[in-house]
């Protein structure tokens, strides 16, 4: 009889030959019986066998426990271990997380052998290597260290499914590293990310240029890499040490990023330790990458990219305060296409879908970092140009005219649409409300429309909106103008409505 043919029942119940003994017999197998778990334990460990059999419940050392330690042996963790006992979830419950090939409720000896047949044909061949226990003591002293070992990883992994509630990801990070450098030294942390490409970095301050380096280099991410970085002295000021651990981050079979550690010295359980919070981080990840997405999706405006009016609102809130405070000049443009019905008539709403997006766009790659942007409805676009006053305000505004004009839309066809904005901006006064501002380079926008369209006016209204009369017109004045199709900006100092002829003076 092959070693590989060897099984090892544990049954407190039975002395001597039991029939389940008997059973295995008759099908081949060379049984060990044993009523003391702690027996077969040591048996198994200085041989291994190939398949173990036990119930679940036994005095002295459980069939939990007796799995458990099998497991987390080299010699055995290949070692398929059938539990027995009544029939209860629980009790499949606990077989199935302590590792468990199977659990068979205790009399079914025909599902016993079966489950028994098909645990030992999955096995993976094994290198034969054993170990040798002094005595109960040991044996007891093995099971203690790995129960105590998985309620270490259990704390952790609470700890770190707790941080699924942080709802952003750079915040998630900074507690996380909080978290591990309270259970290990390092030198440096760092988690990458897939959708959206990004990397966050936790290093000592003095050791940031290097550990960055070091850092993209192991996770193989690029310098474009959106970085989060978090830095203070909890982690070691040493610039070398071990190879770092690298572990992906996957959850539910889907690869959505890595994290890796630096130890700053020689830690056996570091490995062990990546591998857990690799598993473990999952979860507080995606859940803030869906709530972050779900903030992203109520403040951009889905077509353009640019912020929605509401974000625009609130962004445009604080810069108000700041520019009040420190004493800057803030200016608002607004800016509508023109025969936008026209287009959506003509080439259909698909082509006047890709001027928008495209106009969207250009207006993103051509903001200054600071400037807001957003599509404020319709065909209509707004833009907050922070430290900018008129004189800046034109020449951006000018610029912007220009290169809608040059946008080179087409259709599917192929056929080329006419592009051209209508751009009016005004200049925040001392104590003014945001609603002014934006009325204002409306109403100078609505100036540049009835004066010809593509064009520029600049809102000059000199006095406070309160002293203003209600329902009155600002007046405008405009930079220099052009007399051809592609006039430039408008020039009017004229004061009252600018004339208007219904939804064809908008567009």
């Amino acid at each position: 009889m092959t070693p590989a043919q060897q099984i090892i029942l544990v049954d407190p119940a039975e002395e001597g030959t039991s029939v389940l003994g008997g059973r295995l017999r008759m099908q081949g197998y060379t049984v060990h019986e044993v009523a003391d778990p702690a027996e077969g334990a040591r048996m198994a460990l200085a041989d291994a066998p190939a398949a173990v059999i036990a119930d679940l419940w036994m005095p002295g050392i459980s069939g939990v426990q007796l799995c458990r330690l099998l497991k987390a042996e080299a010699g055995t963790e290949h070692v398929p271990v059938v539990l027995r006992g009544p029939d209860s979830q629980r009790n499949r419950f606990w077989a199935e997380r302590a590792g468990a090939a199977a659990y068979i409720v205790k009399g079914r000896m025909g599902d016993l052998v079966r489950a028994l047949a098909r645990a030992i044909a999955n096995t993976p061949p094994t290198d034969g290597f054993c170990i040798q226990l002094a005595g109960d003591a040991d044996l007891r002293d093995r099971i203690a260290s790995h129960l105590d070992a998985a309620l270490f990883e259990s704390v952790i992994a609470a700890e770190v499914r707790a941080l699924g509630t942080c709802g952003a990801f750079d915040r998630l990070f900074d507690l996380f590293s909080q978290l591990v450098t309270q259970i290990t030294t390092y030198r440096w942390l760092a988690v990458s990310t897939v959708m959206p490409s990004r990397f966050a970095l936790h290093t000592h301050p003095r050791c940031r240029a290097e550990t960055d380096r070091e850092a993209r280099t192991a996770l193989g991410l690029s310098d474009e890499t959106m970085l989060c970085i978090v830095e203070d002295e909890d982690t070691s000021e040493v610039i070398e040490g071990p190879t770092p651990i690298i572990y992906p981050i996957v959850l539910g079979g889907t690869l959505i990023g890595k994290i890796a550690l630096a130890p700053s010295d020689d830690d056996r359980h570091a490995r062990q330790l990546v591998n857990v919070l690799a598993r473990e981080v999952a979860g507080p990840i995606r859940m803030a990458s869906l709530v972050e997405e779900s903030q992203r999706l109520a403040t951009i405006d889905p077509l353009t990219g640019l912020m929605n009016r509401r974000a625009f609102l609130q962004a445009l809130d604080v810069e108000f305060a700041s520019a009040a405070r420190y004493g800057q000049s803030l200016t608002g443009i607004v800016m509508d296409l023109d025969h936008f019905k026209v287009i959506n008539d003509r080439h259909g709403h698909a082509s006047g879908d890709t001027v928008l997006s495209t106009t969207g766009a250009m207006l993103a790659k051509q903001a200054r970092k600071g400037d807001l942007i957003a599509r404020w409805g319709g065909e209509e676009f707004v833009l907050a140009l922070r430290s900018t006053d008129l004189a800046g305000a034109a020449h951006a505004a000018e610029r912007l005219r220009k290169m809608v004009s040059a946008l080179g839309v087409t259709t599917p066809q192929g056929e080329p649409i006419v592009t051209t904005v209508s751009i009016g901006a005004a200049q925040a006064m001392p104590g003014e409300s945001i609603e002014s501002l934006i009325d204002r380079a409306d109403r100078a926008m609505y100036q540049a429309k009835s004066g010809g369209r593509n064009r520029v006016v600049i809102s000059s209204e000199a006095t406070q909106p309160a002293e203003a009369a209600p329902g009155s017109a600002a007046p405008a004045a405009a930079s220099e103008a052009s007399a051809n199709e592609s006039a430039s900006s408008d020039v009017s100092n004229g004061r009252g409505s600018a004339p208007g002829d219904g939804a064809s003076a908008r567009n």
